[in-house]
């Protein structure tokens, strides 16, 4: 067993952990709002979109913050110098979720809703409740790294299924938007935009996943 599970094993209820675990909640609540506010604009909820969004905005601000409170605690530990930058390098990769989420609700907002086709709009609430489940089963491989590394491997393989799940609902809306007829260039091109980010959040999902797999294996 590696250095760095003994670690978690012998301070549960340690300040960096307990921050570790905030951050993944709030992470995992980011993109739950991001959906909410994609809802919202589907439904030409203007005011409901404009909550959404400002939530984002604090919660990534707030998920910067404990990144950083993180990044202190882990700093001030027992850790060898690879274990210390092996959770660094996790933490980060988790931030990087909050990152893309934000950045979705930024092209989201500038995207007109009316000028979207229903079969795009339908296409992009399918790829956020995969999104969704994705940032999900990863807060659950975390924590299971925390408490029974055993079974985060497990946990990794079902974000990795998630994420497959995300490409082919990309796939899928690109050929939407080859299909559609539409007027607008301008439109087009937020549309495919906000794809884009929207497949990263998950990408971002596996890649903090394949780093719980190096921490796994590296001892």
């Amino acid at each position: 067993m590696s250095e760095l599970i003994k670690w978690f094993e012998k301070r549960r209820e340690t300040k960096a952990l307990s921050t570790i675990q905030r951050h993944l909640a709030l992470t995992t609540g980011i993109v739950e709002d991001l959906e909410k506010a994609l809802q919202a604009a589907i439904n030409d909820d203007e005011k409901e979109v404009k909550r959404c969004v400002k939530r984002v905005a604090s919660g990534e601000e707030e998920a910067d913050a404990l990144r950083r409170k993180v990044m202190d605690e882990i700093s001030k530990g027992e850790l060898s110098p690879i274990d210390r930058a092996d959770l660094m390098d996790l933490v980060k990769r988790v931030d990087m979720v909050a990152d893309w989420t934000r950045e979705s609700t930024r092209v989201l907002h500038a995207l007109s809703m009316k000028e979207v086709p229903d079969s795009i709009k339908e296409g992009l609430m399918e790829m956020i409740r995969s999104i969704k489940e994705c940032a999900a089963s990863l807060q659950r491989c975390v924590n299971k790294m925390m408490s029974k590394p055993e079974e985060a491997l497990q946990a990794a393989d079902t974000v990795e299924r998630e994420e497959e799940k995300v490409d082919d609902l990309h796939e899928k809306a690109r050929m939407l938007l080859v299909k559609e007829d539409l007027k607008k260039i301008g439109v087009a091109i937020m549309i495919s935009q906000l794809f884009e980010a929207m497949e990263m959040i998950a990408d971002s999902c596996e890649d903090a996943c394949d780093q719980v797999r190096v921490i796994m294996v590296r001892k």
